[in-house]
């Protein structure tokens, strides 16, 4: 066993950081400078959504599947973000959902079994990570989770699942698409992201962001199947259900993962993400880090980010 070392698995924060769709860029603005008072102070206002960040229950939803109101931030127990790690090198192609079987061909290689993973923290390294940018690449065409991908995390009862995808959910079950807010945002083509989908993939594909549609196609018994208990607490199957499956049941969601995530692929280590003790939160930025033997680390291209300042 070779001496203990620290991975970071955060992206760096900045005033010109790539941001989620809807959400307005920091402002990092100095209160003290140096010259003037002798010490340097600065004041920061940003979602706690933004860069490497864990969701909290109540960010999403109402209710936990047990029934209890959806649990903020101080209700977590610090050391529900930390945990034996596992980092999984999911392969799956570009804007695809990530399937169950994604999950555990990916444990295969890393010599976990499914029923070991109970308790423990998978990080899921889909190679989005290198793509953390403000474009549509990263944000409209990620691949991403859904509501079968988070029962599995439900059923297999693990303790934190964390993303270098732009959310725990595939992009089409976000606002992005025709879920909440609807914003159906315009992709390379000029035209929606739902649109060009569908004529991708096919419209039984979409469907499955899109609960009007799959009702259509499937029928509302086939929805009920699939989508019921989320319906059942309140929320429309097709909004975000991986987050649901996952913080509704006591699962923390770490998404924009990053750093050098490589240097732990198909590793096992232990996982670091503490937030801020904040009360009545709706999730936290998070420093998340690897603990790992030093000749466990994978050979890796030094991270370079190609935005902004850096």
């Amino acid at each position: 066993m070779g001496k203990k070392v620290f991975v970071d698995l955060s992206h760096p924060f900045f005033g010109d950081m790539p941001l989620w769709p809807y959400f307005s860029k920091p402002e990092i603005a100095p209160m003290h400078s140096l010259a003037k008072a002798g010490v340097l102070t600065q004041s920061i206002k940003c979602t706690m959504h933004t860069g490497t960040h864990a969701d909290a229950p109540r960010h999403v939803m109402e209710y936990m599947f047990d029934g209890r109101r959806a649990l903020y931030s101080h209700e977590l127990a610090v050391d529900a973000y930390c945990g034996d790690a596992v980092c999984l090198d999911i392969k799956v192609d570009r804007w695809k959902l990530i399937m169950p079987a994604d999950i555990e061909d990916a444990l295969a290689r890393a010599g976990v079994k499914p029923e070991e993973t109970a308790g423990m923290v998978l990080c899921l390294n889909t190679g989005m990570h290198r793509k953390f940018d403000d474009s549509k690449e990263y944000y409209h065409y990620s691949l991403g989770c859904g509501a079968d991908a988070g029962k599995w995390f439900r059923d297999h009862k693990v303790k934190v699942v964390a993303m270098d995808q732009q959310a725990l959910d595939h992009p089409l079950h976000t606002s992005m698409g025709n879920n909440g807010t609807r914003m159906k945002l315009e992709g390379y083509s000029g035209r929606s992201i739902c649109d060009e989908y569908a004529e991708q993939f096919g419209e039984e594909a979409y469907a499955e962001f899109d609960r009007e549609l799959y009702i259509k196609l499937h029928g509302k018994k086939k929805y009920d199947e699939k989508f019921g208990d989320l319906e059942a607490i309140g929320c429309p199957g097709t909004w975000e259900p991986c987050h649901k499956y996952m913080l509704g049941n006591g699962i923390v969601g770490v998404e924009n993962l990053g750093g050098d995530l490589d240097k732990v692929k198909g590793q096992r280590f232990r996982f670091f993400a503490l937030p801020i003790r904040w009360h009545l939160g709706d999730g936290s930025m998070v420093r998340c880090v690897a603990e790992i033997d030093e000749d466990k680390i994978q050979p890796a291209e030094p991270r370079v980010y190609k935005y902004g300042a850096m």
